[in-house]
């Protein structure tokens, strides 16, 4: 894709924040573990509708042909994005629609270059700011081009698209009823059945 690469100086300098994200990784095994804008955050291992929520995302993607081998993308989930608003910053989105070559773009800390990311997809959980207020801007600084937001607390899907320094200049808001068109620049023409994916994310009692 014709996005720019995230190069940040002095690559070769100790990287602390980093160091300190592996140990959280090691000792707390399937916590998210995330650096962005520099500020270190800890994500606890998400809940049954979390995940039903994620797989009733991913598939109307997968129907659409995604990631079946023989189109340009793959679908991943919790791939990591290397990220330029600082030089140890890394996220790690729910969900990622990839250049098929995503392999050949690999950074630092098992880490992507943000050039091969089409789509980066987040299902909120306790930190739901952070997704809808942090990421929006690093994944619009990254030129991510399509950001999905499932809001589990306030029952909407957020489609932003069309990256700026400071955030996305479009920002479409669908609530339950209502079809998310998703841009065909994924690899496919897909809709996101709003209602379907509210429900999943719902607790279930």
């Amino acid at each position: 894709m014709p996005a720019a690469t995230a190069d940040h100086p002095g690559t070769d300098e100790p990287k602390p924040l980093i160091e300190a994200a592996n140990r959280l990784m090691d000792r707390l095994p399937g916590y998210r573990v995330e650096i962005i804008d520099g500020t270190l955050s800890v994500a606890p291992l998400r809940d049954g509708p979390h995940a039903d929520a994620l797989t009733t995302v991913m598939l109307p993607l997968l129907s659409a042909g995604l990631s079946d081998g023989d189109t340009e993308v793959e679908v991943l989930q919790a791939v990591g994005l290397w990220l330029p608003g600082g030089p140890q910053d890394f996220a790690i989105p729910d969900l990622a629609i990839v250049d098929a070559d995503f392999d050949e773009h690999l950074r630092e800390n098992n880490s992507y270059d943000p050039a091969c990311f089409r789509l980066v997809l987040e299902v909120t959980s306790g930190n739901y700011q952070n997704d809808l207020r942090n990421k929006v801007t690093a994944y619009a600084q990254a030129k991510i081009p399509v950001y999905v937001i499932v809001d589990r607390k306030h029952g909407r899907v957020h489609v932003l698209t069309e990256p700026l320094p400071a955030g996305y200049d479009r920002h479409e808001v669908y609530a339950p009823g209502q079809q998310a068109p998703l841009p065909a620049s994924i690899g496919a023409e897909v809709s996101l059945d709003v209602d379907e994916i509210v429900r999943a994310g719902s607790p279930k009692r």
